[in-house]
């Protein structure tokens, strides 16, 4: 069961690479393969039991994915340092338009709610 739902999950992420390289060339692979993944799923509605196993029991592994990035943070330390003030300005700058954006979408969807709900 478990190697089904392996399978599965390397199957979109082979494709995703696939529509990376023809088409798709400023988009990572396996990013496109978790965007077919998740339309998929949300066009089955349901997420059957080989990938579930799978996809759980590959979450205990998550944290390992940090590794290379911290990694890359330690290489890169004098050049994250030289342009320290330019990283925090593009950090606040992104931080506040993504506030900024949620608190405009959660109002829009507060009003949808809404005019569903009045007779």
């Amino acid at each position: 069961m478990l190697l089904r739902g392996l399978t599965a999950l390397v199957l979109f992420q082979l494709l995703g690479t696939l529509l990376n390289v023809l088409w798709l060339s400023f988009l990572p692979g396996p990013i496109i393969g978790l965007v077919l993944l998740f339309i998929f799923l949300v066009w089955r509605g349901e997420v059957d039991e080989p990938l579930a196993v799978a996809s759980t029991s590959l979450l205990r592994y998550l944290p390992l994915l940090l590794v290379p990035a911290a990694a890359g943070v330690m290489l890169y330390g004098p050049v994250l340092k030289a342009n320290f003030w330019a990283l925090a300005a593009a950090l606040l700058l992104s931080l506040v338009l993504a506030l900024l954006f949620t608190g405009w979408l959660m109002q829009r969807l507060i009003e949808r709610q809404q005019r569903r709900e009045a007779p």
